[in-house]
């Protein structure tokens, strides 16, 4: 399927690693310059630029935007896959403290909030655009696991809403994905608190305990890759989903079904 992204200019915060790296790859395989936008540099950018940028300060953005259409021009597409978790584990809520919240909401949160501010304007001038930010069903369930980093894909799913009808007259359309059980440096800090917090008789392996999850919870039984989140991006991204906005997908082998 030709998806007509050739020659398309694509920014993918969060760019680096993860889902974010699987992005650049599906749209270099389409023909589409992409600019990363990352706090850490990519170990390899191939035929990509990258821009050293930190989400949470709003002028170091605007600085990146510069930089960004001085080198591609007009930006045709968004793909926002920045996130971080609090790093310990919330069940019950009260293991945390309201100081583990504040690092995760400003980057979560407010730095999806900074990285629209900036890109909106350029797309409603331009008349075109879509955007596609990257959420988790943990946004959906009230995940216990990370309450702060729940609550945050929570506001994501939320505001892209708000931004999609914002922004639909101006034909630009936002969309969510939300991923389930995806192997990611993310993934595994989970992993890490939750053993970190067991007695020595109880802890496991990250194998051990991503595949009880899956098990028990992903009725398709099997881990989520990043290439199978950065695939619906990419197409949510083309022209093939012109009439889809507004709206939260989940690539999440059922885990979250919906009616």
């Amino acid at each position: 399927m030709d998806l007509k992204l050739t020659n398309s200019s694509v920014v993918v915060v969060g760019g680096a690693s993860g889902i974010g790296k699987a992005c650049v790859d599906g749209f270099l395989a389409e023909g589409a310059r992409v600019v990363i936008w990352d706090v850490a540099e990519p170990a390899a950018t191939g035929d990509t630029t990258f821009v050293s940028v930190d989400i949470t300060d709003e002028g170091a953005v605007a600085k990146a935007l510069s930089e960004t259409k001085r080198r591609l021009g007009a930006i045709d597409h968004l793909v926002h896959a920045a996130a971080i978790g609090s790093g310990r584990i919330g069940f019950p809520f009260t293991n945390l403290s309201p100081q583990d919240w504040s690092r995760v909401l400003d980057v979560n949160i407010r730095g999806m909030v900074h990285v629209a501010h900036a890109i909106a304007p350029e797309m409603v001038a331009q008349q075109s655009g879509t955007m596609v930010f990257v959420a988790s069903v943990a946004g959906q369930i009230g995940s216990p696991t990370d309450p702060p980093y729940s609550a945050s894909k929570a506001a994501n799913i939320n505001f892209a809403q708000v931004m999609a009808k914002d922004l639909a007259a101006s034909h630009v359309r936002v969309n969510t994905v939300c991923p389930g059980m995806v192997k990611t440096p993310l993934n595994e800090s989970v992993w890490k608190a939750w053993n970190q917090s067991q007695p020595p008789e109880m802890q496991k392996t990250y194998e051990q305990w991503a595949s009880e999850k899956i098990r028990q919870l992903v009725p398709l039984g099997q881990w989520q890759q990043p290439e199978d989140i950065a695939d619906m991006i990419v197409f949510l991204s083309s022209e093939r989903a012109r009439q889809i906005t507004g709206q939260t997908i989940n690539v999440d082998g059922g885990y979250v079904m919906h009616w």
